[in-house]
């Protein structure tokens, strides 16, 4: 509990405590003079009075001030100094003791759901120990740290930027990051992110990002930027009470005059006995409409629903899932279909030469020695797998050439310039493209790169991908989360990606997609979502890699997987998965709904119960204790049935 918290805690003791003691005066009649004259009660109610309220009653006076003055604080205000006019001391200290009660549940509820978000905010870096060329080490501030400087991390302290393991092997801690208790080790070569935790030995470690950029710099960005997109459920309620509270203050307000100017026209005319006007006086009607405002007060709408997505965002994140926004976690409780890329999403993107198919007249040396000069320097997983396969070949290995020109055609290959040759590597669409014939025997479950050197075919690479152990648990429990159909896009050949989806489960596949053709059948299956130009449920795109990044930014829920995915694909999401783990998606889906449910709950139940003590107020059957229930007591309800989002 913070220090402003406890601080209000004990003025709120304070208050509660005086407001209590002085009950049980005046109702034992403990001091004669007091019950003999009960206006001396009057300054003693309002010390306790004031020692709760006085924030409310400032901030109702500054709202008058500075022209916006319908909300809360002027409703409780009036409220209960309306029952202090009316003469009922107790009930209007205890309308704004107990309000303040709720306000500390609703402080204390915050903070607990932040707690869970702010573990984030404890990966941040407080300095970075760089190793400068004279073998002497420098400690700075991780934000001046730049890209090639090797930094030193000793056992215990932060990753301060993202960067590759050059010396040392370690066990890390990415708990913090991802929601991963289990540490995983890293070695020389290996890529290590920042806000990680090494936890034994020493890592030598080259920065490959500045600060700014790094995997710890981008999760506090999109954590700070969570808070401000609302879903609509919080919208709704914004706007409910911006309209409401204006309503509830005219109404009480006519209640409080009405009445009685019609009760005086009647009695003054003879239209009404003047017994009438003896039974209900005009201090009735103002203790009614004072009852009537308490009860109004949108206390448990306006703060339980906000609370409830904040508690949903906090248990996402103690999951290693980070949700950019409110409205994000209630669309994906809605959700019909996902789409989701193949490589590096539902399958590992290890890829690995499996099979070696040389035209006649070539022998397997020179059709990898090609393939690999062509792709060298390229950080591709086909380019690296080339690469090492050539480097592990049993062959007598020549130095690999450095192309003079690289030109990526997307969704067919590369094209690269070595010394005075042309070498294309990729689909057999970029060999129909510069009409070179090749062989059309396709392998059932490998990605077949073709290699062809100025003209003349050399032949295929297979290399195969594997699947994730997680991607088939996935698939079935987002179906039990009640997603109707998991479809996979891939730009890999149509057996590969068939393959694939048969093993995984998926219901529909479609392969050889350039990335405009990734984009063109999300945009046909929202399509397909929509009836009478209403739509009915909502996609999720599911991808990591940076051709990725437009169809992220095109479906209603763009999901990244953030160990692994690029810059771009993160950026563009709205949920990113730290751990590259897909069952967190059926987590986040779950959670989501959760949210929602319980969103719903508040809202039915402080509506429900406010409905019908107007009711009861505006006739006289309900006096302000029922009203301090229906106004704190809901309240305190609905906080708690939000923090239930906080438990695992």
């Amino acid at each position: 509990m913070s220090e402003k918290l406890k601080k209000e805690r004990s003025r709120v003791g304070i208050a509660l405590a005086l407001f209590l003691g002085l009950m049980i005066i005046e109702k034992m009649k403990l001091i004669s003079i007091l019950n003999e004259h009960p206006i001396y009660f009057l300054p003693l109610y309002l010390l306790p009075y004031f020692i709760s309220g006085y924030d409310v009653v400032r901030e109702c006076i500054l709202g008058i001030k500075n022209r916006r003055p319908f909300d809360e604080a002027l409703l409780m205000t009036i409220a209960t100094v309306g029952a202090f006019f009316a003469g009922e001391f107790a009930e209007a200290v205890a309308v704004m003791v107990f309000y303040q009660v709720g306000e500390l549940f609703q402080s204390y509820a915050v903070g607990q759901s932040r707690a869970s978000i702010k573990e984030l905010m404890n990966i941040v870096p407080e300095y970075a120990n760089v190793e400068r060329a004279d073998g002497s080490v420098e400690t700075i501030d991780p934000d001046e740290v730049e890209i090639g400087d090797i930094l030193l991390i000793k056992a215990g302290e932060k990753v301060p930027v993202d960067g590759i393991v050059r010396s040392g092997e370690s066990m890390i801690n990415t708990a913090a990051l991802t929601g991963e208790s289990v540490p995983r080790s890293v070695f020389p070569g290996e890529n290590i992110i920042s806000g990680c935790i090494n936890g034994e030995g020493l890592l030598r470690v080259e920065a490959t990002k500045c600060f700014e950029d790094s995997t710890v710099s981008k999760i506090l960005e999109l954590v700070e930027e969570a808070s401000e997109k609302k879903s609509k459920t919080e919208n709704f309620i914004t706007r409910f009470a911006r309209f409401y509270t204006p309503i509830v203050v005219f109404s009480a307000l006519a209640l409080a005059i009405l009445p009685t100017l019609i009760m005086f026209v009647g009695v003054t005319t003879g239209a009404l006995p003047k017994e009438i006007w003896q039974a209900h006086p005009p201090i009735t009607w103002l203790y009614r409409a004072c009852t009537f405002l308490v009860v109004s007060c949108p206390c448990a709408l306006v703060i339980s629903v906000p609370l409830s997505f904040f508690g949903g965002i906090g248990a996402a994140s103690r999951e290693g899932i980070l949700v950019k926004g409110s409205n994000y976690l209630e669309l994906i409780s809605k959700l019909s279909v996902l789409v989701t890329d193949k490589t590096g999403t539902l399958t590992k993107g290890n890829f690995a030469v499996e099979r070696l198919c040389p035209a006649e007249g070539v022998s397997e040396e020179e059709l990898l020695f090609a393939a690999a000069s062509a792709e060298n320097g390229s950080t591709h997983p086909i380019a690296k797998s080339i690469l090492l396969a050539y480097q592990e070949g049993d062959f007598v290995r020549r130095e690999l050439l450095i192309p003079k020109e690289t030109e990526n055609r997307s969704g067919k290959g590369l094209i690269a310039k070595v010394e005075d040759s042309q070498i294309l590597v990729g689909s057999g669409r970029l060999m129909e493209e510069f009409r070179i014939s090749y062989s059309e025997e396709e392998a059932e479950s490998a990605t077949v790169c073709h290699v062809a050197r100025d003209g003349a075919y050399l032949g295929k690479i297979t290399i195969a991908d594997e699947i994730k152990e997680s991607s088939r648990e996935a698939i079935l429990k987002m179906k039990m989360e009640g997603v109707k159909e998991v479809v996979m896009l891939t730009g890999d050949s149509k057996p590969v990606a068939e393959e694939v989806g048969r093993a995984l489960g998926v219901d529909r596949v479609y392969s050889e997609l350039l990335p405009a053709g990734k984009v063109e059948k999300v945009e046909e299956l929202l399509k397909s979502l929509e009836k009478n130009g209403k739509q009915e449920g909502y996609l999720a795109f599911v991808g990591d890699g940076i051709n990725d990044a437009p169809v992220l930014s095109r479906s209603d829920v763009g999901i990244a997987m953030g160990g692994m995915g690029s810059d771009a694909a993160i950026e563009a999401a709205d949920i990113v998965i730290m751990d590259d783990d897909l069952v967190k998606i059926p987590r986040v889906i779950s959670i989501g709904r959760r949210t929602v449910r319980i969103a719903t709950e508040n809202i039915v139940f402080a509506l429900a119960i406010k409905i019908l003590v107007l009711l009861l107020s505006a006739f006289g059957l309900a006096n302000m204790w029922a009203a301090v229930f229906a106004d704190v007591g809901v309240t305190v309800i609905c906080i708690v049935n939000a923090m239930r989002l906080l438990k695992r």
